[in-house]
């Protein structure tokens, strides 16, 4: 590889480090023979170097692991899959980085969006997560604070639908006439001075379902830099029983130079596709929108 790469101090760096493996995940050393090397498959693996990116604030919190799914707590600003400029600073990204090296999302989530976000760890199981999600068989549940001075909570709709397209080259989805496509039950938790709490059931998954809805309502979630107004807002409207639990885990974001996004999946069940029994996941961060 020194001679092949011409990159002698990158290559006996990776070597000390560990960072270059065989076909079946042995790792190479100063020792390692040709002849072991066509033994055990025939090929020398590596990676290469990532670039240097900027740190995105808040922790990945797991919220459950077995031998097939991995069900994490993601941070606002945090994308989902590598893209552009974004590799290590994602979710699949740190959990690659942390071994995880078969984590693939059974769904995504808005790089803005908090919540509980599903990854299988096999190959062999991706798919029948996966098909939960394309056919519309888990039941998800999101937080928003959005607001309601143009429009008072009580007056909002407890279903919405819609004709949502985004075309090619937009960063913006949004609503046209036509048939339905887009789906969201909404249900107010609390309003006060022009806030409101609400907890939304989308139907279907169109791109910034619940931001269009919500914004077409004349309610913007708030934090929204695509469909509404960025605000920061620690607002009495938040329903939190437990905001004084002093077991509750609150990770909420630092200074990024953007605002979060008050919007937070904050649960996903399902019939497991494999074992039949009903699974239910639920964040523990708190509804972002404000400092604590």
């Amino acid at each position: 590889m020194r001679e092949i790469t011409g990159a002698v101090v990158e290559v006996d760096r990776r070597l000390a480090a560990g960072e270059i493996v065989l076909a079946d995940g042995t790792i190479v050393t100063e020792a390692t023979t040709y002849e072991e090397g066509r033994r055990r498959g025939g090929s020398v693996w590596t990676y290469r170097a990532w670039p240097h990116e900027d740190p995105v604030p808040g922790e990945l919190l797991t919220l459950h692991r077995d031998a097939d799914l991995l069900v994490v707590d993601k941070p606002p600003f945090l994308a989902t899959m590598p893209r552009g400029s974004h590799v290590r600073e994602t979710v699949v990204g740190r959990l690659w980085a942390a071994g995880e090296l078969e984590a693939a999302p059974a769904h995504r989530l808005d790089r803005l969006t908090s919540g509980v976000l599903l990854l299988t760890r096999r190959r062999e199981v991706r798919a029948a997560y996966q098909d939960l999600f394309a056919h519309r068989r888990v039941e998800k549940t999101y937080e928003a604070l959005v607001r309601t001075d143009a429009r008072p909570a009580d007056t909002l709709p407890g279903v919405v639908r819609s004709r949502i397209v985004k075309e090619r080259g937009s960063r913006r989805s949004r609503e046209v006439p036509g048939e339905p496509n887009a789906e969201t039950h909404l249900e107010v938790l609390a309003a006060q001075g022009g806030v409101a709490h609400l907890r939304l059931r989308p139907h279907t998954g169109r791109t910034h379902q619940l931001r269009v809805h919500l914004a077409a309502l004349g309610t913007p979630i708030l934090g929204d830099p695509l469909y509404g107004t960025v605000d920061r807002v620690d607002h009495p409207a938040r329903h939190d029983p437990d905001r004084d639990d002093p077991g509750r885990q609150d990770h909420d974001h630092e200074d990024s130079g953007e605002e979060p996004l008050a919007l937070l999946a904050r649960e996903l069940s399902f019939v497991d596709p494999l074992s039949g029994r009903r699974r239910t996941f639920t964040s523990r961060r708190r509804l972002c929108g404000g400092d604590d």
